[in-house]
């Protein structure tokens, strides 16, 4: 089986699995947690039905917001295997948007689950068919270059956890370039290397604070 990187079509709210607690994520299933670099607010969750892969997949929008408009955002998607009979489910690698603007990619270990991340520049879209849900409930999100982590690990075979986080390129004070060729990872500096280290400094935090309950 595959986790799916988005589920949409037909879908439904998703069961109470996931809370937040300050800047505490808590997963129920699979049982895990972490610490998030603000205070988010949950603002939409949907559940879809794979039955070709014997899967289901829950995902969770939760934004932090500055003068009514999206600074940072998380988006978390959890695959779970529906069907015991089916073989373990498979993580696939990941991908980034551009070479060119990957800056790390790396693992670390959490007890005996191997965690999978990356770091990258992308683009902000309000208009992306992934970002429907919370646009339509009035999220304001800025057309904007952002700056994202992503990570990826799986749980006994049973379920698959992706994450992604992202922070709007202009919300670390700081004048940065809008064009794209100055974000590239072969000349990036000035400002634009003072954001993307505060970022990869909260970002890998972040993924060090995972505590993953076997």
């Amino acid at each position: 089986m595959i986790l799916l990187w988005l589920a949409w079509g037909v879908s439904f709210a998703a069961e109470t699995g996931v809370k937040i607690q300050g800047k505490k994520l808590v997963s129920q299933k699979p049982p895990f947690t972490l610490l998030l670099p603000s205070e988010f607010q949950l603002v939409h969750s949907s559940s879809q039905e794979n039955p070709a892969e014997s899967s289901r997949t829950r995902v969770y929008f939760l934004v932090k917001v500055k003068e009514k408009v999206t600074e940072e955002m998380v988006i978390l998607q959890i695959a779970d295997k529906t069907n015991p009979q089916a073989g373990p489910m498979a993580v696939p690698p990941l991908r980034p948007y551009s070479e060119d603007r990957m800056y790390s990619r790396n693992r670390m270990e959490k007890g005996k689950v191997e965690i999978d991340y990356l770091i990258q520049l992308m683009a902000w879209n309000p208009d992306a068919p992934s970002l429907k849900p919370i646009v339509k409930k009035g999220v304001i999100i800025p057309h904007q270059w952002a700056l994202q982590g992503q990570f990826i690990f799986g749980y006994k075979g049973d379920h698959a956890v992706f994450v992604r986080y992202s922070k709007d390129s202009k919300s670390f004070g700081l004048k940065i370039s809008e064009e794209g060729r100055q974000w590239n990872k072969q000349s990036i500096s000035g400002n634009e290397k003072k954001a993307l280290e505060d970022f990869q400094k909260v970002f890998l935090g972040m993924v060090e604070s995972i505590n993953i309950m076997n």
